[in-house]
């Protein structure tokens, strides 16, 4: 019997100008004025410092707080952790939890299909980066987004996703400020701000893009997820995809001991000191939850 997708009639997706000129001006900065202002300034151990210290927030805001705490529910916590991954992945510039987790979703449950946000069926290029250059005509579906809309954190950092993104691009000019005035401020913003919001946006493409056209599939072969190790060097573990598809709740997504997976050392951490619980852990035929 078709699936309710096969019957599912293409909506007409427009170019998203806003996005288009603000993703340029993200590319342009990182890949034009990081080397530039790196040939007549150079970057302080503070910019570093700083580069390194947001690309894990901000990194692990979307793979703990967005996706396995937002949009599969592999973990509960108290109300100050949540807001505190919610103002970390909104530092991200991938949108608000609500609109991140939807489609994230409704991405599980159309995996490869039309309705798919980001379908690997189009190519690399479109599920690496092309989908966020056009509206998504299928984003208000309420059956993706009513168990969110009842979380009243989710809705705070709706509401008030532009002031705190704008926050933590602020955040590493004024530190830079504070450490070697304008100039400081300035290699501070470029790359603590500009460049590692670029990487990070990069390399969570690269799950829907690389981990979903080159890689392993040991877990489940009903969709294109694939397992890479290599891009969960860069995505704190988010790479073992295939098993991620297999297995959605587990607050794993390499469940191995020697898997690289810092989001779910991070979650299980948190349990140990009583700031998360309800860990949903997948065995074979059966799952359990451990605290």
């Amino acid at each position: 019997m078709p699936s309710t997708a096969d019957s599912v009639k293409p909506l007409t997706r427009q170019c998203s100008y806003g996005t288009i000129i603000l993703f340029s001006l993200i590319t342009l900065g990182a890949l034009v004025g990081l080397p530039v202002f790196a040939y007549f300034h150079d970057y302080s151990w503070v910019d570093w410092a700083m580069f390194g210290l947001l690309y894990v927030v901000t990194g692990l805001g979307i793979t703990v707080g967005y996706h396995r705490l937002i949009a599969h529910r592999s973990f509960d916590c108290p109300r100050w952790v949540k807001a505190a991954l919610l103002i970390a992945g909104g530092w991200a510039l991938e949108n608000s939890a609500l609109k991140w987790a939807s489609a994230h979703i409704r991405h599980h449950a159309r995996c490869d299909e039309e309705e798919d946000p980001y379908n690997a069926q189009r190519g690399f290029w479109y599920s690496h980066v092309g989908w966020i250059f056009f509206t998504d005509p299928y984003a208000y579906d309420e059956r993706y987004t009513s168990r969110l809309r009842q979380d009243p954190l989710v809705m705070w950092q709706h509401r008030y996703y532009v002031p705190l993104l704008l926050l933590g691009l602020a955040l590493p000019f004024v530190v830079g400020f504070l450490y070697d005035g304008w100039m400081g401020g300035l290699g501070c913003f470029l790359l603590a701000g500009v460049g590692r919001t670029f990487l990070v946006l990069n390399s969570t493409f690269c799950i829907n893009s690389i981990c979903h056209l080159w890689g392993a599939q040991p877990h489940t072969a009903t969709d294109s997820s694939r397992d890479s190790w290599v891009v969960s060097l860069v995505t704190f573990g988010e790479g073992y995809h295939n098993y991620h598809h297999a297995h959605q709740r587990d607050y794993r997504n390499g469940p191995r001991w020697y898997n690289f997976d810092p989001s779910k050392w991070l979650i299980f951490g948190l349990s140990k000191i009583g700031a998360a619980w309800d860990l949903c852990r997948v065995q074979p035929g059966r799952t359990r939850f451990v605290s």
